[in-house]
């Protein structure tokens, strides 16, 4: 089992621009990427291999309205871009909880092999 503390991830409404006929990721997605990359860096995390269970504890930074499915797609396809796993592909299971906020903001994740 893995657990790391990361920063809490923009929502998928502000993760993608487009640009003319381009789909791109958005200056604060890709900050948010190169982050979790050092982190995941720092760690000296290894790929991890198979099927994976990840769960994610979200705590928002403020107490605006947030959908919970908004952030999944940028702190999977970050910690892929890591080194986590080698694709996003290997999550078979998939557990998200919003917890109260904090300031800041911050993701729990857990990932296991399963």
């Amino acid at each position: 089992m893995f657990e790391i503390e990361l920063p809490y991830p923009q929502s998928i409404n502000h993760y993608w621009r487009r640009v003319g006929f381009r789909t791109l990721i958005s200056r604060e997605g890709r900050r948010f990427r190169q982050r979790v990359v050092a982190i995941l860096a720092v760690r000296g995390v290894e790929p991890m291999t198979g099927p994976l269970a990840v769960e994610v504890e979200i705590f928002p930074p403020d107490r605006r309205r947030r959908d919970i499915d908004n952030v999944q797609k940028a702190l999977l396809d970050a910690l892929q871009h890591g080194g986590a796993y080698l694709d996003d592909s290997q999550i078979i299971r998939l557990s998200i909880v919003k917890r109260e906020p904090i300031e800041g903001g911050k993701s729990i994740v857990r990932i296991r092999c399963v």
